[in-house]
């Protein structure tokens, strides 16, 4: 049941609404004072009521709140209809705590199969909201895709890039929806340019664009694959944020692994950093290690992790990492 406050809630569901009104009364005292209306309120703070929470208000209009909630995978030894009656306990907490009708719920349910654990078919709603962060309008898709368009996580890399910018020439590789351009277009970036291998994502950061007044002339979109990019390239820019996926397939580009990768990529990227210039490399597969020797060769690198985390994320330290890296002087 959702949505009227005054549902009787059993006791699974009690205890999470419990935990939800403990981290509101913190986290929204922070996000009130930081301006910030899209932030995670839960993330599997109970081990066995496994997800995150998000919660994104929208700008216009009714600036009606949404929940985003994302079931993480389940231990082997909990059966499915257990791991299943957890998740609807919560659900019901999150609609609770919130006051949400339903049409304000997106839930996310991994359904396990002969491949291992994954998440099921996504919704074909087609509804585009628009939210704001640190003085920009962008659009998310709360119900349609895994991933709303939005990395809530690297908020403060944003807010940083934004700060950077001012006078500059951005380039951002992997750009998928192109929020960090509309903020470091908004700080000040005179140019930038945008790549991306698909064209679903390259059509959403354009619309980000426009949300903000943003001109498409002086901030191109590029369909193509990153690496053979770079390696054609002869652009040089004052700021680069490389923010690569863990591992990708395509059957317009060779297989991508971080890893695998890493060393190639940062080398290509640095090569067309300016002098004094900033690139910023972040990346969420959990067991990466960084060739520190390989780098080294090509770059001063400063891994600045922990001051790109915000209060939302501090359970989660290992959510991402994040790089500089400099010309060495």
């Amino acid at each position: 049941m959702t949505g009227s406050g005054t549902t009787a809630l059993g006791p699974g569901a009690l205890m999470v609404a419990n935990r939800l009104r403990k981290n509101l009364r913190r986290l929204g005292r922070w996000a009130r004072r930081a301006g910030i209306t899209c932030y995670r309120v839960y993330d599997a703070d109970l081990p066995e009521y496994a997800a995150a929470v998000d919660l994104y208000r929208e700008a216009d209009g009714a600036e009606r709140l949404f929940a985003h909630v994302q079931e993480y995978q389940a231990p082997k030894q909990i059966p499915e209809d257990v791991a299943a009656g957890r998740l609807a306990e919560l659900v019901d907490a999150v609609a609770e705590v919130f006051e949400l009708p339903e049409s304000c719920l997106s839930v996310k349910v991994r359904a396990r199969g002969k491949g291992g654990s994954k998440y099921g078919r996504m919704a074909d709603t087609g509804e585009r909201l628009v939210v704001r962060e640190g003085g920009v309008r962008l659009e998310v898709n709360l119900f349609d895709y895994l991933d709303t368009g939005l990395f809530l996580d690297h908020r403060p890399v944003r807010l940083r890039l934004a700060r950077e910018a001012a006078g500059g020439r951005f380039l951002n590789l992997f750009c998928y929806t192109g929020a960090a351009t509309v903020h470091a277009a908004a700080g000040g970036a005179t140019e930038s340019v945008s790549v991306d291998l698909s064209a679903t994502y390259l059509a959403w950061a354009e619309r980000n664009l426009a949300l903000n007044g943003l001109s498409a002339d002086a901030h191109r979109l590029v369909q193509v694959d990153v690496m053979t990019w770079l390696a054609r390239d002869t652009g040089v820019y004052d700021l680069i944020f490389c923010d690569p996926p863990t591992f990708s397939n395509s059957k317009r580009a060779d297989d991508f692994d971080v890893q695998r990768e890493h060393v190639r990529l940062l080398e290509l990227a640095v090569a067309r950093l300016s002098p004094g210039g900033l690139l910023l490399f972040s990346n969420n597969f959990r067991r990466f290690r960084l060739d520190e020797p390989a780098v080294a060769r090509f770059a001063d690198c400063r891994e600045i992790t922990p001051q790109t985390l915000d209060p939302d994320f501090e359970r989660n330290p290992r959510i991402h990492r994040c790089w500089e890296l400099r010309h060495p002087l």
